[in-house]
């Protein structure tokens, strides 16, 4: 594989590039980064350059672009089979798990919105949110019962596509102080202290980029 390129976004806001970078990172793959700003005057014309829907993630590939975050990920299941769990059952649910994540749970996205440098109290889930919440536990418990605790604290043993997709929700969950259950809470702490994460954050913290609005009633209680 020729040398690849992610371009991303605030790593403080974009849940969404977190997934591809936090896979690569994982995967052990070497691979140069191309940051835009969100929200800066000329980001829609930085990301155009390189992205035909007009969206971050783009990973870039020689002459091949890849879009979409678990896209992404499918492209690099073609070289990488790890991406995926290697047993036909946990696979089939692991991906089932990661394209729910991917289209679905918009109003915890609304309600939540991704900020991973920051602690915040006072935001009360609506219902839909909730249930939503409630959803994303439920399928995590239903990842992990396909395995034994010895094979490892990731949904499926070991790390995969899936837990990139939920590793956002779970700093999110963290962020606003969700209260779960004591297995969810495990697996947030095991997304929380996971070293390529705690990269992400710490490049996070150091970005001086803020969204309108985004920054209001964050404490000082970084993640």
């Amino acid at each position: 594989m020729s040398t690849l390129t992610l371009v991303i976004g605030n790593k403080t806001y974009s849940s969404w590039s977190l997934r591809p970078w936090l896979l690569l990172r994982h995967l052990g793959v070497e691979f140069q980064e191309i940051p835009v700003p969100l929200h800066a005057p000329d980001a829609a014309a930085q990301i155009a350059r390189y992205s035909p829907s007009g969206r971050v993630p783009v990973l870039l590939d020689g002459d091949r672009v890849i879009w979409e975050s678990l896209a992404i990920g499918e492209y690099l299941a073609d070289r990488y089979p790890e991406v995926w769990p290697t047993e036909a059952h946990r696979r089939a649910l692991a991906r089932s798990a990661a394209s729910e994540m991917h289209a679905g749970f918009t109003a915890l996205r609304e309600e939540l919105p991704f900020n991973c440098r920051s602690r915040r109290s006072g935001v009360v889930p609506s219902l839909a949110a909730q249930a939503e919440i409630k959803r994303v536990v439920a399928l995590w418990a239903t990842c992990r019962s396909t395995i034994s605790s010895e094979e490892g604290p990731w949904l499926f043993g070991r790390f995969s596509c899936t837990d990139a997709m939920f590793a956002p929700v779970a700093l999110r969950f963290y962020t606003y102080g969700v209260a779960l259950s004591e297995e969810a809470e495990a697996y947030i702490d095991t997304i929380r202290q996971d070293v390529h994460v705690q990269d992400w954050i710490q490049a996070a913290r150091k970005e001086t980029a803020v969204i309108p609005g985004e920054e209001r009633g964050e404490s000082v209680d970084a993640v």
